[in-house]
């Protein structure tokens, strides 16, 4: 009886054995490609926080010294120093800034940006059946970086005030106006302030930036342009153009300018304002980093400062922020082409 009650102790310690063992080796098996994934998982994550691994491209449409790049540039060096990455600015002036909009829209490196002006993502659509890139599909919102008035200018052998628009009336389409491009903010703005103002019959001119619309200005070849700040105000202090006036009420950009509405121009307010974008491939991780660093560097008084004293007033939105600013001046802006029939093929 003994030897039986032995033989069975003996199983039975045999059987537990066995299950632990049986457990056990479950358990490891199971923990096999838990732990490979959460290996995977950790990679994605450490993969992630590195983002950017190279140079940093923000594409401008307009030539250097325009307001778009001035204020892409005021912002490259904080971002470089906030990656950790050079932040590489590209000029790629021409169709008013959509050559550039276009190139950012299509770019797969996962580390190319774009500053863009209102017209890129609100009237182009509007204005080109061709655009080879939509607005509203085609990129990522990253902030809405500034904002400013726009000056109405005109050469200094030109009357001010009232009698600007008198003679603006008198010279019909024998007056000619710049703009950076058809559909820009200075062609659709110039073109609302022509209904507003009397039907001016002054005839666009396009150019590539704001600073060969002032050398179209000082050498005679057009009579007024509505343009920012940033480049109207060093030319009126110099003598070299006469400021009519803002398209805004009265603006810390420029306080010595009286509104248009001091010239019996009523019920006219435009801004023109540039934003950062990227592809709408643009990754998770690029799209927090910016969004986190973008915020921090548009709210330092340095950054602020530089962007007031090249005429912008700093912004910074989130992402959303831009997005509203875009559905609500699309509006705007289809309003004024459909009014005065405006097409470019």
């Amino acid at each position: 009886m003994k030897k039986l009650a032995s033989l069975s102790s003996s199983a039975t310690r045999r059987s537990a054995l066995l299950r632990t063992f049986s457990t056990t080796v479950l358990i490891a098996a199971c923990a096999l490609p838990l732990g490979a994934a959460a290996q995977k998982t950790i990679k994605r994550a450490d993969a992630d926080a590195t983002w950017p691994t190279k140079a940093v491209r923000i594409l401008v449409g307009f030539p250097g010294g325009s307001t778009p790049d001035i204020a892409a540039r005021i912002l490259a060096e904080p971002l470089s120093k906030a990656l950790g990455q050079p932040v590489i600015i590209e000029n790629k002036p021409g169709a008013s800034g959509n050559i550039a909009a276009d190139q950012v829209a299509k770019a797969t490196d996962d580390h190319t940006l774009g500053v863009v002006i209102n017209g890129n993502l609100t009237s182009a659509k509007l204005l080109y059946p061709k655009l080879p890139y939509d607005p509203a599909k085609d990129f990522t919102p990253i902030s809405l970086l500034a904002t400013a008035p726009l000056v109405l200018v005109a050469p200094v052998n030109l009357p001010g005030g009232t009698a600007f628009f008198a003679a603006a009336r008198n010279a019909g389409s024998k007056w000619n106006y710049g703009s950076v491009g058809n559909g820009s903010v200075g062609h659709l703005g110039m073109e609302l302030l022509k209904s507003k103002a009397g039907d001016l019959a002054a005839v666009h001119i396009p150019y590539q930036g704001n600073p060969q619309v002032v050398t179209a200005l000082l050498g005679g070849q057009i009579q007024m342009a509505l343009i920012p700040p940033g480049i109207a105000v060093p030319q009126i202090k110099a003598g070299k153009l006469k400021a009519i006036g803002l398209t805004s009420g009265r603006s810390a950009l420029a306080p010595e300018i009286p509104p248009l509405a001091d010239s019996d121009v009523r019920n006219f307010n435009l801004e023109v304002w540039t934003a950062l974008v990227g592809p709408s491939n643009l990754s998770k991780a690029a799209k927090a980093r910016l969004n986190q660093e973008v915020s921090k560097i548009i709210r330092e008084a340095d950054t602020r400062q530089k962007l007031f004293n090249a005429g912008w007033s700093a912004v910074g939105t989130s992402p959303d922020g831009l997005l509203s600013r875009i559905r609500s001046e699309t509006a705007i802006m289809g309003g004024i082409i459909a009014m005065r029939g405006i097409k470019i093929e």
